[in-house]
């Protein structure tokens, strides 16, 4: 009789085990409040909507690395956004599977926190609208997020990090791109020497960063502007053309001619460690690109005044070049490349 009711208990047991009702462990997933650094412009809204957590970050990054994203399984998101370069790479336009050759510079990942626009022309408002463009791409992945899904959704340890982020191991696109973006949103860079100069922690200036920094502040501010290095605008400024019959710049998001060959301008902050530079590549170096502005740009219809009203070039001599990229080194984030 004793034997009997040992047995009924295992089967009420197991039985309660399988109950629909049945709810997944809780795990603690505490909001990680991201820092927002000494003059730095406020949050993107939709970080508060999509509030990085402790394993939705670790959820994004291990999905940033993960090549199961591409169609043939050799691309990763950090195949390109590579963090020794600020995540970006050295290739003048973004390479993906197979080889196939994109049609822009990878931008460098960092302070997206902070960014209105994602994309050269700003085609996006939010993060989590913007990770799908690379899977989707033909140049790049190549592959569809259902295909992805489909390849991870019975392994073990992304299992466990969907449950430990979303209570349960249901993974679903919207989960997935909020994981990615959660984890690049906690990429902050603010951190250089110039940042310690000016939070007065003891460092100082070179004379030839110094003399640099007043150059910048006098003939390059207006566009690189706040701690972001970037007033975040979209701008004609008479760059070599990709003559590429899909580019267009920012009109390609808006319909406008007048936006033709517009981009969004880039931070400048860890600028040193991206090489090459500009919407695919056209420069090797700072200097090449300084030279480029000093000698003249291109004529446009819709070139930017800051050009346009002063005979088409930004006239900088050989040693403000010099002391503007002692300056714009002061801008590396050492220890932003190396985490």
């Amino acid at each position: 009789m004793a034997k009997t009711a040992s047995v009924l208990a295992i089967i009420l047991v197991l039985m309660s085990c399988n109950n629909d009702d049945y709810e997944p462990m809780y795990h603690d997933n505490p909001e990680v409040i991201l820092s927002v650094p000494l003059g730095f412009p406020e949050l993107n809204p939709a970080v508060n909507q999509n509030k990085p957590t402790k394993y939705g970050i670790e959820l994004g990054e291990k999905l940033f690395s993960e090549t199961r994203l591409s169609a043939n399984n050799t691309i990763s998101c950090a195949s390109c956004h590579m963090q020794s370069s600020a995540f970006a790479d050295h290739n003048k336009q973004a390479i993906g599977i197979e080889g196939r050759v994109g049609l822009r510079n990878v931008p460098p990942i960092q302070n997206l926190a902070f960014m209105f626009f994602y994309n050269w022309e700003g085609s996006k408002l939010q993060l989590e609208q913007q990770t799908l463009v690379p899977i989707i791409t033909h140049e790049e992945m190549d592959s569809s997020i259902l295909d992805v899904i489909g390849k991870i959704q019975k392994d073990p340890s992304y299992k466990e990090l969907f449950i430990k982020t979303f209570g349960d191991d249901k993974m679903t696109p919207e989960r997935i791109f909020k994981s990615i973006s959660q984890y690049e949103y906690s990429l902050i860079s603010a951190n250089s020497k110039y940042d310690r100069v000016i939070r007065g922690e003891g460092e100082t200036f070179t004379e030839s960063e110094a003399q640099g920094y007043q150059i910048f502040k006098q003939k390059c501010a207006s566009c690189h502007s706040t701690e972001l290095f970037t007033d975040q605008s979209f701008r004609s400024i008479g760059f070599p053309l990709n003559l590429d019959s899909n580019e267009a710049g920012r009109a390609r998001v808006t319909g406008n001619m007048t936006d033709f060959m517009s981009f969004r301008v880039p931070s400048l902050r860890n600028v040193e460690y991206t090489a090459p530079y500009g919407s695919f590549g056209q420069f090797a170096t700072l200097r090449d690109l300084l030279d480029y502005l000093d000698n003249g740009v291109l004529e446009s219809d819709n070139l930017d005044p800051i050009f346009k009203d002063n005979d088409n070039r930004i006239a900088l001599d050989i040693q403000e070049k010099i002391a503007l990229i002692s300056f714009m080194k002061t801008l590396s984030d050492s220890e932003f490349i190396k985490k």
